[in-house]
């Protein structure tokens, strides 16, 4: 089944038509031969590929080519392309979820979009219609939608990456690119640290730093924690809380955004997260939470297992190490976790700082009564069992 394709380029006045990136123009081959789908138990994030990708490129004389959904499989690059040589590379992690009426569902896809475009913008890529892109996605998604693990908790895994396809090895922005969208289903990401995931806190090494990179998702942010990761493994350590700064201020832990919470004076409950500036993703998982927090204290929603009158008061800000310390030390430092699209929310077990542990009191119990309550709501949502605003959204 194919949609036929108009020109890119039409000459007006002599001078080419630029084509913005047109959903209408959609060609889509799909393969002949299926392949088979795993099991549960093989689904290990990131491995195994549906049957079709999503692909378009631009070009500067005549601007996005018709986007083509096709079987699954490599791409044809000049080994020159700037991808290559100078990292202009970026990618967003979306879901699709399966709903109750059996139809594939996006959560708040929109807001992947909007990042998707401030991250091509950063590193000087084209930019194109976010709209349509989304449009294209959900096209994809309908096609494979055979692929969505039906199991909770489990999902199909999107990967939209943009990269910069210039042919050329002078040191300039990217004026041709590509987009592509690649899929797989995905299980629980820590399958073996259900009860709790112990971190180490780096300093000696940072992911980003003030007028940086790291408030985007840029394929370069994530390479050079490869090796700090490695070394945290060999000491027993799952990820590394990246830590930035002579006070040991916490940013983020592994690819994931980091929360704690704090038992207060009062009764109530405080939970802390590192402030939006510049030095972290702002994730969309993140921005999620702090919401629903914010709903249940306002009485809008009562999050699952939590009593509506325990009041969760939220915070953005500046959280240090010795902030951790202090409230282990006095038993008010309840519960930690790691927030992410992959992840959704994971526990966090320990924490490994200069040579001793802070020991959380959910290591062997996996997540809190916060940590829990946002888990289920989250993921109600996002399965379109919880309607909540407009964020799940269905691919029609």
């Amino acid at each position: 089944m194919a949609i036929q394709n108009t020109p890119a380029t039409a000459v007006a006045n002599g001078e080419p038509h630029i084509a913005p990136l047109d959903a209408s123009k959609l060609i889509v081959n799909l393969s002949k031969t299926l392949k088979p789908l795993p099991t549960t138990d093989d689904v290990h994030f990131g491995e195994i590929k549906t049957d079709h990708m999503l692909v378009m490129n631009y070009e500067p004389t005549a601007g996005w080519s018709a986007p083509e959904i096709k079987p699954y499989g490599p791409l044809s690059l000049d080994p020159a392309c700037s991808c290559f040589q100078y990292c202009p590379n970026v990618f967003e992690g979306m879901k699709a979820y399966v709903g109750p009426d059996g139809e594939p569902r996006l959560f708040r896809p929109h807001k992947n979009m909007e990042r998707l475009a401030r991250s091509a913008e950063r590193v000087a890529l084209p930019p194109f219609d976010t709209d349509a892109l989304l449009v294209l996605i959900k096209r994809l998604i309908a096609i494979e939608a055979r692929w969505i693990p039906a199991k909770p908790g489990h999902s199909l895994y999107i990967r939209p990456t943009i990269i910069g396809t210039r042919p050329a090895l002078g040191v300039a922005a990217s004026d041709s690119a590509m987009i592509y969208v690649i899929l797989t289903p995905a299980g629980l990401y820590f399958k073996g640290d259900a009860k709790g995931i112990p971190i180490l806190a780096v300093g000696h090494s940072v992911r980003s730093w003030p007028g940086g990179t790291g408030g985007h998702k840029l394929g370069l942010n994530y390479a050079p924690g490869f090796l700090p990761q490695k070394i945290a493994a060999k000491q027993g350590y799952s990820q590394v809380l990246w830590l930035f700064g002579d006070d040991s201020r916490i940013t983020e832990a592994g690819a994931m955004n980091f929360f704690v919470v704090v038992q207060r004076d009062d009764g109530d409950l405080d939970v802390i997260t590192p402030p939006l500036d510049g030095l972290i993703l702002p994730g969309l998982t993140r921005a999620s939470c702090l919401e629903l927090l914010d709903a249940h204290t306002q009485g809008k929603t009562v999050l699952p297992n939590i009593p509506a009158s325990t009041r969760l008061h939220t915070h953005e800000r500046i959280l240090t190490m010795h902030d951790l310390i202090a409230w282990s030390a006095e038993g008010k430092l309840l519960e930690a976790f790691c927030v992410g699209t992959a992840v959704v929310i994971a526990p966090v077990g320990r924490i490994g700082f200069e040579g001793k542990d802070i020991v959380l009191p959910t290591e062997d119990t996996g997540l809190g009564l916060v940590g829990k309550g946002l888990w289920e709501r989250v993921v109600d949502i996002q399965g379109g069992r919880y309607p909540w605003e407009d964020w799940s959204v269905t691919c029609e």
